[in-house]
């Protein structure tokens, strides 16, 4: 994944000099000619690494080390020194400096700095990932009925083989839930997981979300922007509501698929990619097709592998087992301890139709949870609508 570098020298030619060649590899780059403007960088969580010239107009460059360790995430600082400097580049370094180069700057020795500055920035990131998935508290799919585990064998082989995946199934079935699944059991596990939800977008930015844009592009556009299919690069791109992606959108989609490339909005060079695609839909899309809404050719190039999650309703045997998945999980994000659930409340959530599915049932144990004051849920923790299904 791109990281950007914030290049603070007083001198231009300096900075033009480091920008452009850190540009030429693939790094975004941001410069700033003193503390004041490296600072204003700094608060909006610009840079995830920062070459530091030490003699700057309006301050001491190593006075950023101890600004920067009060920050959550503190970017890897690389000093520039002078021939004198050394001493207190030395010093810096105990003081939480990652490198010190000298000048002139020798590009070689730069990029095995950078490298390794990089791998602290992508360690705090897959660490970011997974706690974000073990907050999120469901990284798997439960399911033991003959519909799931079927779904769930297929998901597997198409995790193996990272073909693109086409997810289909009611809203609130878990579509997500399982294109995290794949992640998770393929070899781009490691890698990032970038998803988004097609239908939540208007239509005129979504080529800006998906393939970026350069400098200049549009009205607003102060700065190059990484699009979703050049950060998801090694990893996984789930587009979500698939089907509402606009027909003009859709043919862009589909060369960028078949090229496994595109161009940022504005832009000329062309950007390769190794994304494997997953996406998902509520609605039927051969029903959409037929009526001119989807494009055949994308569907085919989105299905290698087609997945269907039954609805809630069809595969009732699966309750117990996600009831008991979301109560461990509120205990453990409510500070409960709840233990069991009574046998006439889980009568009544086997008999309930379930038209929102999963999430509809997520939310009908908290709701539980959350008024119960003893170690079992009974029937009148539940919602009142409830009652007349416990018999």
């Amino acid at each position: 994944m791109t990281v950007t570098i914030l290049v603070v020298d007083d001198e231009e030619n300096a900075r033009k000099h480091i920008g452009d060649y850190l540009d030429s590899e693939g790094y975004e780059v941001l410069t700033a000619a003193n503390l004041e403007e490296a600072r204003e960088h700094l608060e909006q969580e610009n840079a995830d690494i920062i070459l530091l010239d030490v003699q700057l107009p309006d301050g001491y460059g190593p006075d950023l080390l101890d600004e920067t360790v009060q920050f959550a995430v503190r970017p890897p600082i690389i000093l520039i020194t002078a021939h004198g400097d050394i001493d207190m580049a030395v010093e810096a370094m105990k003081n939480g400096a990652q490198d010190f180069l000298q000048k002139p700057i020798q590009f070689d020795r730069l990029e095995l700095s950078i490298q390794r500055a990089k791998e602290i920035v992508d360690m705090r990131r897959e660490l970011a990932h997974f706690r974000e998935q073990q907050r999120g508290g469901l990284n798997f799919v439960v399911g033991k009925s003959s519909k799931m585990r079927e779904q769930l064998s297929f998901a597997q082989r198409a995790a193996q083989a990272s073909v693109s995946v086409l997810i289909t199934g009611e809203t609130g079935t878990g579509k997500e839930i399982l294109a995290r699944a794949i992640h998770q059991l393929s070899p781009r596990a490691g890698k990032p997981f970038m998803g988004i939800n097609c239908a939540a977008i208007q239509s005129t930015m979504l080529e800006a979300e998906l393939f970026g844009y350069e400098a200049g592009a549009f009205t607003g556009a102060q700065k190059r922007k990484h699009g979703l299919m050049e950060v998801a690069d090694e990893g996984i791109l789930f587009l979500d509501e698939i089907s509402s992606l606009p027909v003009d959108m859709q043919a862009k989609l589909l060369r960028a698929l078949e090229e496994q490339a595109f161009r940022r909005v504005g832009g000329t060079n062309l950007i390769k990619v190794d994304v494997q695609i997953l996406a998902a839909s509520n609605r039927d899309p051969k029903r959409l097709i037929e009526e001119g809404k989807f494009r055949e050719d994308l569907y085919y190039r989105l299905k290698v592998v087609d997945l269907h999650i039954p609805p809630l309703r069809e595969r009732k045997e699966d309750i117990p087992e996600l009831v008991g998945l979301f109560m461990r999980a509120n205990n453990q994000n409510m500070g409960l301890n709840i233990g069991d659930i009574s046998e006439r409340a889980m009568t009544a959530l086997v008999n309930h139709d379930w038209p929102g599915n999963i999430r509809e049932l997520r939310n009908a144990i908290e709701r539980a949870m959350l008024f119960c004051d003893e170690p079992v849920i009974g029937i009148t923790h539940l919602p009142s609508e409830f009652l007349d299904n416990s018999k």
